[in-house]
């Protein structure tokens, strides 16, 4: 998903694109649910799912980024390894995805209009 910049605040350089990849522990029923909780939590601040543990949205700029980064910290589980990157919506075009052996497109040919 790429962004159509639609104003002066909406600079592929300011708008950063956030992902969540985590390795949490499921073995116990209380690790499962504390795994799907955190995923939850995933979803109810906006992000999609690139992959079972793998999340991603687009931010405003580096300060929600910050919060969005404390947000998730609080959520986080007492056990497991959770990885945030940021990338720019510039860096995040530049994003090359395989299916297989073949190319998909790349995420420039997707847009979204902010408002």
């Amino acid at each position: 998903m790429r962004v159509r910049e639609t104003g002066p605040w909406a600079s592929g350089y300011r708008l950063v694109w956030m992902l969540v990849m985590f390795d949490l522990p499921v073995v116990e029923a209380e690790e499962r649910h504390q795994a799907t909780k955190f995923r939850h939590v995933l979803l109810d601040h906006g992000f999609a799912m690139a992959q079972y543990s793998v999340y991603y949205r687009i931010l405003a700029g580096k300060e929600a980024a910050e919060a969005m980064t404390k947000h998730i910290a609080a959520a986080a589980p007492p056990k497991g390894h959770i990885q945030i990157v940021t990338l720019t919506d510039k860096q995040y075009a530049n994003i090359v995805s395989l299916r297989g052996r073949e190319y998909e497109p790349s995420p420039e040919n997707e847009q979204l209009s902010l408002f």
